[in-house]
């Protein structure tokens, strides 16, 4: 009698808690122990990076791989080092120079647990820490498959991705909120999105998979990371704190540019339902073994948290 994994029917939920458990046990090892002088240090970027959040990003480089048969190991770097990345980008936001939040997955903010020079520090060096992770050899034993990772992940985080994201958030805060839905999704696509769809592409790199294969996971990490965005904005406009694990209700108070904002939360609904039809759309190639992808992309707009 069969008693392995692939024998069960597939439970999204179920599949996302596994993961989340591997991903923050790889954390875990590949995190520096707390200890020695600098201890404060990898206290607050073990705090910041191991426990809560739903794992999306990590979770999506691990079905992404699983496409390919890499090997878990593998993928699970992988997925360590994207969740190292969003943990600083939390990290800053958190920070009173930028959204001045207290609270994140339900408990205080680096910065509130720790200091905001202790916050700044942590999340600077989860960011270096995670492409030492994706350059190590037991990554991926291809040096050039390894160079990619990391070209790929820091065009996603850098100047040309989250970061030249979070400078438009900035601008149009400031000048009230007033983007076209065109700005807006460019924002949005830059901000959130690019760490998303290198989430998605990763397996693909990983997996050395053909161009065709690889563009069809980018194209539904774009469509995925789209949605999200969208989910996001309409959980703050309508979720509790209970809810959502972080303060709500900022984005109108901020004046932040969003969707929800500029189309109402209905309109900006359907649109997300589109860009979730659309992402599904690209995984046709990939059979029945996309299914759990497919069902991330429903997650994505039917979650309150």
């Amino acid at each position: 009698m069969s008693t392995t994994t692939e024998a069960r029917p597939l439970s999204l939920s179920r599949a996302m808690a596994e993961a989340a458990a591997e991903i923050d046990q790889a954390l875990s090892v590949l995190l520096p122990p707390e200890e020695g002088a600098e201890a404060p240090l990898y206290a607050a970027m073990r705090y910041a990076a191991i426990g809560g959040g739903k794992r999306l990003r990590g979770f999506l480089v691990l079905e992404g791989a699983r496409q390919f048969s890499v090997s878990r190991q593998a993928a699970l770097r992988v997925a360590a080092a994207i969740e190292m990345i969003h943990a600083y980008s939390l990290v800053h936001d958190d920070l009173p120079a930028m959204d001045d939040d207290d609270l994140r997955r339900g408990k205080p903010t680096v910065h509130k647990a720790w200091d905001e020079a202790t916050a700044i520090l942590a999340g600077d060096a989860l960011q270096c820490h995670a492409f030492t992770v994706l350059a190590e050899e037991d990554t991926h034993a291809d040096p050039a498959v390894r160079a990619e990772l990391v070209r790929c992940l820091s065009r996603a985080a850098g100047p040309r991705g989250m970061c030249g994201g979070q400078m438009l958030d900035m601008l149009a805060e400031r000048e009230g909120g007033r983007l076209d839905e065109v700005a807006i999704g460019r924002l949005q696509t830059l901000k959130t999105g690019k760490l998303i769809e290198f989430s998605a592409e990763a397996g693909a790199v990983l997996g050395k998979a053909p161009l065709a294969q690889r563009h069809a996971l980018l194209a539904y990490g774009r469509d995925l990371g789209a949605a999200f965005q969208i989910a996001d904005d309409l959980l703050d406009a309508t979720a509790s704190a209970e809810e959502t694990g972080k303060a709500t209700g900022k984005d109108a108070a901020a004046g932040k540019a969003t969707l929800v904002g500029l189309l109402g939360a209905e309109r900006a609904r359907l649109q997300a339902e589109r860009l979730v039809a659309q992402a599904k759309g690209h995984l046709d190639g990939f059979g029945e073994r996309g299914d759990l992808l497919r069902m991330l992309a429903d997650f994505t707009i039917e979650r309150r948290s």
